[in-house]
């Protein structure tokens, strides 16, 4: 079973319909740690009644405060970081399971496939509008059309919902708070984890997940999260994502990443040499 971190600002009715889609559309009984800012619309006192665990903060602290807050109460070994604003469809649980059951190790990290109403560029998404709001949701239309929504298994995982072991989750300090309240957090963990020797990860084309699009992170007010990765890292999270992850390629064969190799590589040392120029002179 997962240990299912969920940060919410003052987001009751997509917090309310994500946890429902927990308990209904999940194979097994998993732990729900929600981390509550601020809840004065009325979270506090329904987490409360739910009998979810939770851990509080008076205002917002951000996503990385939050997970790593509520990251203490895990019980389980696999921790999923999950939005509050994302619907889980059938099946989910059992798709990120099987495959976390069947790795080599435990030093991997594995991503739901979002499903969401706008397109946006992203190659690891699947867009299919059922609506964008709790009040315009489609419930019924959305479940109707799953088998049409399944794709193949991509490269590259870093977004919610993901999947770590809570031995390498705690054995990278969780997610960096220097980052807060979160812009590039996500890309930033998975770093620590490629630096920690993990080369595999891996998007789970039948995971299903529906994402409302940014009902959260959307009214906070952002960090220049690319900018301080690259400080932190030395290149900036394109050259991340493109040469080391391989981010929305298919997942041909469930190996590990190739190592990234600058002298082998043309693009992957022009890359770095802009990386290092931008960093040095902004």
């Amino acid at each position: 079973m997962f240990s299912i971190l969920i940060p919410t600002w003052n987001n009751l009715a997509y917090l309310q319909l994500c946890v429902q889609s927990i308990r209904e559309q999940s194979a097994h009984a998993h732990q729900i740690i929600v981390h509550v800012n601020d809840g004065s619309d009325g979270t506090r006192d329904w987490v409360r009644a739910q009998g979810i665990d939770a851990t509080f903060s008076d205002a917002n602290v951000g996503i990385c405060y939050a997970v790593n807050e509520a990251a203490m109460l895990a019980r389980h070994d696999w921790i999923v970081y999950l939005n509050d604003d994302m619907f889980c469809c059938p099946g989910w649980d059992q798709a990120l399971l099987a495959r976390a059951q069947a790795m080599a190790s435990d030093l991997f990290m594995l991503s739901g496939t979002m499903i969401e109403p706008r397109a946006s560029g992203n190659p690891c998404v699947v867009v299919a509008d059922h609506g964008d709001t709790t009040g315009s949701f489609r419930k019924d239309e959305l479940l109707a059309a799953l088998p049409t929504l399944k794709r193949a298994d991509w490269l590259g995982a870093t977004w919610p919902p993901t999947l770590v072991h809570r031995r390498w989750w705690f054995a990278c300090g969780g997610y960096s708070t220097e980052l807060s309240p979160g812009m590039s957090s996500d890309n930033d963990f998975s770093m620590k984890l490629w630096h920690a020797g993990c080369r595999h990860f891996l998007g789970i084309g039948d995971a299903l997940v529906y994402h409302f699009q940014c009902k959260s992170t959307g009214k906070v007010v952002k960090n220049d999260g690319r900018r301080q990765f690259l400080t932190k890292w030395g290149m900036t999270q394109s050259t991340f994502d493109r040469y080391y992850l391989h981010r929305g390629e298919p997942a041909i064969s469930q190996g590990a990443l190739p190592e990234p190799d600058p002298a082998r590589d043309p693009g992957l040392k022009w890359a770095l040499r802009k990386s290092a120029l931008r960093r040095r002179f902004g």
